[in-house]
């Protein structure tokens, strides 16, 4: 290109020089001279011929520069076109050695270091959470609510029945009825997270988010005070704390787990409480449905029925907050209540100066509730693996 370059200089140059003496012809003699044309007929045309050339020269320049395979030449093209090599060739002295420098060839790919950061990510909307436990018990029980920080209800504590049939004129006989007055504290539940402002207003779904893990922690932990909760300082005294073991009312040979879970459900029916509903560890309610006669068919369970878990009758509601080879049977809505004082309210405010001059902000929720269990001897907790 260079070479081309400097020709159609030259030539353009000369063309200038007869232009102008073609131009001092015609002053003089009123006419150009045929030897003057033809001498610039020649470098007109040889300069149309080189500013060809150098638009082709210029035309593979920028395809190779495009990385177009039919403008760029291999590595072994560049080796034997190399003036250096044709020189070796003519010389004909092989003995002799010889190099040639290669230029550098640039492959683009997906490399970050090369073009990577040109191809844009394909970015999946919403967060993907963790799994969550289904919450259930909340649902067994009665739903109350109470505008107190304490909850009081009378029990009848003993009911000495003495009805009897009674002859004319003689004395009636007479009972007597005992009460209590009994008490459970409203607790609180509640957790924070701490978030930055900027996050929250550049993404609006992010305190949604936070919201939803918020309220399902909060529930969480409910469950666990609603069955097990210790009833000591500040927590909920749970059903499954009060509730009453499991003794076998009557006795049958070799039994099973199904059958132990018959004989709660019978005992809870002699003490006037029907029971509504069994709670089982998952672990436990497989084992179950997974049991089989002699024949290897199973006896409780079709695995290709679509029917909802339950056992004689009731639902079974399976848990991880039970422990495994534990249950708990009951009339859960009559033997106990629940008392929402304050229902699960999300709140986001600045906690101290500190946080405020950085732009963070406190996420808190908190629940206030309290649980009556009327009657513990409505439910039935034991060990279902026989013994």
């Amino acid at each position: 290109m260079e070479q081309v370059t400097a020709e159609l200089k030259r030539i353009g140059d000369e063309v200038k020089k007869s232009g102008e003496l073609a131009l001092k012809e015609a002053k003089s003699a009123g006419e150009v001279s045929a030897e003057t044309k033809e001498a610039v007929d020649k470098l007109l045309v040889k300069q149309g011929e080189l500013q060809a050339r150098l638009d082709d020269a210029e035309k593979k320049l920028l395809r190779r520069g495009s990385n177009d395979p039919e403008g760029a030449k291999s590595v072994g093209s560049e080796f034997v076109e190399s003036e250096g090599y044709k020189a070796y060739v003519a010389e004909g002295n092989y003995k002799k050695g010889f190099s040639h420098q290669v230029k550098a060839v640039v492959t683009i790919t997906s490399d970050p270091a090369v073009a990577g950061d040109t191809i844009a990510p394909d970015r999946l909307p919403g967060i993907q959470t963790p799994p969550q436990r289904r919450l259930t018990v909340r649902d067994l029980l009665t739903p109350g609510r109470t505008s107190s920080n304490l909850i009081q209800y009378v029990k009848e504590t003993g009911f000495q029945n003495m009805a009897a049939t009674v002859a004319e004129g003689a004395k009636k006989p007479q009972s007597d009825l005992t009460f209590d007055l009994l008490a459970q504290a409203v607790v609180k539940i509640a957790h924070f997270v701490k978030a930055s402002t900027e996050i929250l207003a550049d993404a609006p779904m992010m305190q949604s988010y936070i919201d939803g893990r918020l309220r399902y922690g909060l529930a969480f932990k409910e469950e666990a005070q609603l069955l097990n909760g210790s009833g000591v300082g500040n927590n909920l005294n749970g059903i499954y704390t009060q509730a009453t073991a499991y003794v076998a009312p009557i006795t049958i040979a070799n039994p099973t787990r199904i059958d132990v879970l018959r004989l709660a459900l019978l005992q809870a029916e002699l003490a006037e409480y029907p029971s509504t509903g069994i709670v089982l560890h998952p672990s436990d309610w497989a084992a179950i449905e997974l049991t089989k006669d002699t024949t290897g068919a199973y006896i409780f369970a079709n695995p290709q029925g679509i029917a909802q878990p339950a056992l004689w009758g009731r639902p079974v509601v399976a848990t991880q907050a039970m422990t495994v080879d534990t249950f708990l049977t009951g009339a859960f809505k009559l033997g106990a209540q629940i008392f929402d004082r304050q229902q699960a309210s999300v709140m986001v405010a600045t906690e101290n100066e500190d946080d405020f001059v950085k732009n963070i902000v406190t996420i808190l929720i908190e629940e206030r509730l309290g649980l009556a269990v009327y009657r513990p001897e409505a439910f039935v907790k034991g060990d279902i693996t026989p013994a």
